[in-house]
């Protein structure tokens, strides 16, 4: 191949401009055993042309080894329950359980092995970058989606604020938190939500995403301010206060 490279240089001689460029065109031949320079020709300036070559010399390859160290979370069991099934075709696994379906396709840098004893293990499939990092992410993927199906998760937040509080209506949970109107939101699907005391809301599923993503939908129309704390917060969220303005000395 060939391997082109421009170089172009300024210089000020009795106030006028000149422009110097040089070409250098390096032949390049490449084989098992490293890299060889064929020639390199200089080609010349504003005054002509001046051709140059050098003799075939050789240059090593510079080697460098990746060391792709196995994840701590992706390395570590799986522990199916028993009324949990697994249904793995290829790529793909489907998980049933008494609170509902999951599946998941795995990407070709990782692959899944069933063990005696009701154990899961998520391997890589080739040593490279991304599957130390696909590794460890569908670890976890996984092992969310057996918990999810045999225990589920739930979200816990509260409303802090006078006149801040939570009903459901039907399929829709809706809060008033001090706007002109109600904020009214639709319940996904696979998903229970629980109000207590009108301030306290439970978001449970078996999907640890989806919980996750409508929690953080009703948080984000009244995040708690940092001055009194009113707002939509986490139950395990610490907020940081902050000192108000003091007032002007008088």
């Amino acid at each position: 191949m060939d391997v082109v490279l421009e170089v172009g240089k300024f210089s000020r001689k009795n106030k006028k401009l000149d422009l110097v460029l040089s070409i250098y065109v390096l032949r390049i031949l490449t084989g098992l055993n490293g890299i060889h320079i064929l020639s390199v020709v200089v080609i010349g300036s504003l005054n002509g042309f001046r051709v140059s070559s050098v003799a075939v010399r050789r240059v090593g390859f510079v080697r460098k080894t990746i060391e792709c160290k196995e994840s701590r979370i992706g390395k570590q069991p799986i522990a199916v329950p028993s009324n949990v099934t697994l249904t793995m075709e290829g790529q793909d696994l489907k998980v049933k359980g008494p609170l509902g379906e999951m599946a998941i396709t795995y990407p070709r840098e990782v692959k899944l092995e069933k063990e005696d004893g009701g154990i899961l293990r998520v391997r890589k499939a080739v040593e490279t970058r991304r599957a130390n990092q696909m590794h460890g992410l569908f670890r976890t993927l996984t092992d969310n989606m057996v918990v999810g199906v045999s225990k589920g998760f739930e979200k816990k937040l509260q409303l802090i604020g006078v006149g801040y509080r939570a009903t459901l209506e039907g399929k829709d949970i809706v809060l008033n938190l001090g706007f002109s109107h109600p904020v009214r939101m639709e319940i996904p699907a696979g998903l229970q939500v629980k109000v207590e005391e009108n301030t306290r809301i439970t978001v449970s599923g078996y999907d640890k995403s989806a919980i996750g993503q409508f929690a953080a939908s009703i948080r984000k129309w009244r995040p708690p301010e940092p001055y009194k704390g009113k707002g939509v917060k986490y139950a395990d969220e610490i907020v940081r206060r902050k000192e108000g303005k003091a007032g002007k000395k008088k």
